[in-house]
C-alpha cells in the first residue's frame, strides 16, 4: 500500500513539474518531472502487485 501511496504522490509532482517546466521554458524541469512521472507509475504498479500477491 505504501508503494501505491508513494507512486501516487510521485506521479503528481512530476506532472506538476513538467507542466512548469514547459511553461517556463526548463527543458531539465521538464525531463525532470517526465521521470518523476513515470517512477510513480512504476510505484504504483508495484504496491499494485503487492498487494494482489497477498490476497487469497
Amino acid at each position: 500500500m505504501q508503494d501505491k501511496i508513494k507512486g501516487e504522490g510521485n506521479e503528481i509532482k512530476g506532472t506538476v513539474k513538467e507542466g512548469a517546466g514547459k511553461l517556463g521554458g526548463d527543458k531539465s524541469t521538464e525531463v525532470s518531472g517526465k521521470w518523476d512521472k513515470s517512477k510513480g507509475e512504476v510505484q504504483e504498479k508495484v504496491g499494485d502487485a503487492k498487494i494482489n500477491a497477498n490476497k487469497p
